[in-house]
């Protein structure tokens, strides 16, 4: 009975600890904050505390690599930014966030603009950072990064207005009639974007709509959606475009990237917008890819959006890949980075690539998809990967 009492003891302890690559914090988490044996638990965001393998934790950001020392590196000594520049695009960036910045090696290559002209906030301008009870605003982390951004001299992205997550409760649980919820759009996006007025429209770009669509292309079922119909779109475009007339108002979602429904939803929505006036400049194409998935009609695509007289950018790219890292992945990641960068490359209409953080210290793919990783051209290290060639090599090939 006694070793009965300590065999269930040792279940009982092991149960309230997250497993490997489990969730062991963050923001609202009410489960486990400590790991089974060999993992620390890791900040990967103010979001998501994941644990990780302690041989490969690093800092606050934790590695998200198990490579060895002997697979291979970057060996361009091109920069990124410079040469997009170089060949008529508007800028190669990155995202960043604001628990990053006091990682002084990771801020110092953010810093660097012949590496990136362009920073995207990856959660300090979204609706529950910027406005968490009804009509009070704050905007000191959004601030953060629009400052560092003016002192380095580079563009911002906007990002982002309307989206159906990261909502404060008021918003994703509210009874809103029509009008109570236009007045809330309205005076959601007209506040947020007019803050950033010249500072967001000599970058060009406010997401100002983030993912509307399921992947079969029906609209997603949320407060917006539910409430106003399809109608939440314009609402919030006029809006901006009241707050910011310089700004370039953009649509950006994901696995619009290939020929399917949401493309073809997206599309139609572009030339709904168009007929009726309704101002819209841009389409985001985010680009989460997995290795050697790469859609090969990329290019298409993107012609396709162009030729409904607005312009594309590539917004969130990274390309992930089943840990750990081997050569024959690094390999192939190179490729796909390649290739999606010629795509832009090849379309007048793609102004520029923002790469979705650009260190796999801080990437947001483990904390979403266990067992997955080493998606960013650049290591948990800062050391540059194949990856870097191949987006060097999109650029000038």
């Amino acid at each position: 009975m006694k070793n009965l009492a300590l065999l269930l003891a040792f279940v009982t302890v092991v149960s309230a600890q997250s497993q490997e690559f489990g969730q062991c914090g963050g923001i609202g988490w009410t489960g486990p904050t400590t790991c089974v044996a060999g993992n620390s638990c890791v900040q990967l965001n103010p979001y998501f505390f994941q644990c990780l393998p302690s041989s490969s934790t690093s800092g606050s950001g934790g590695s998200t690599s198990t490579a060895p020392a002997a697979l291979p590196t970057g060996t361009s000594t091109a920069s990124t930014n410079t040469v997009a520049k170089g060949i008529g695009k508007l800028y190669f960036g990155s995202a960043t966030d604001n628990p990053e910045l006091p990682d002084t090696a990771y801020e110092t290559i953010l810093n660097n603009t012949g590496f990136f002209g362009q920073i995207t906030p990856g959660n300090s301008m979204k609706w529950d950072a910027t406005e968490p009870e009804e009509g009070v605003f704050t905007f000191s982390g959004g601030d953060q990064i629009a400052n560092l951004a003016r002192a380095n001299g580079q563009l911002i992205r906007g990002h982002n207005c309307v989206w159906y997550n990261q909502l404060p409760s008021w918003v994703a649980n509210g009874v809103f009639t029509a009008a109570q919820l236009t007045t809330i759009i309205q005076n959601h996006c007209g506040t947020l974007v007019s803050h950033y007025a010249g500072e967001i429209s000599s970058s060009y770009a406010w997401d100002v709509i983030n993912e509307p669509f399921n992947d079969d292309g029906t609209w997603r079922s949320d407060v917006f959606f539910n409430t106003l119909g399809e109608s939440f779109v314009p609402i919030a475009l006029q809006a901006a475009r009241a707050a910011d007339p310089k700004a370039k108002l953009y649509i950006n979602d994901y696995n619009i990237e290939f020929a399917g429904p949401k493309a073809t939803a997206m599309m139609s929505l572009i030339q709904t917008l168009k007929s009726t006036n309704v101002p819209v400049d841009g389409v985001g194409l985010q680009c989460h890819f997995i290795v050697g998935e790469v859609p090969t009609d990329l290019e298409t695509i993107l012609q396709e959006f162009v030729a409904l007289d607005v312009e594309v950018a590539i917004t969130e790219l990274d390309i992930r890949m089943t840990l750990p890292e081997t050569d024959a992945l690094l390999a192939q990641q190179k490729t796909d980075y390649q290739n999606v960068i010629a795509a832009c490359k090849a379309v007048a209409g793609c102004v520029g690539i923002t790469i979705w953080d650009y260190t796999d210290k801080y990437s947001w793919i483990p904390g979403t998809f266990p067992g997955q990783g080493a998606a960013c051209p650049w290591d948990a290290n800062f050391i540059r990967k194949p990856a870097y060639d191949g987006i060097i090599a999109g650029l000038t090939a």
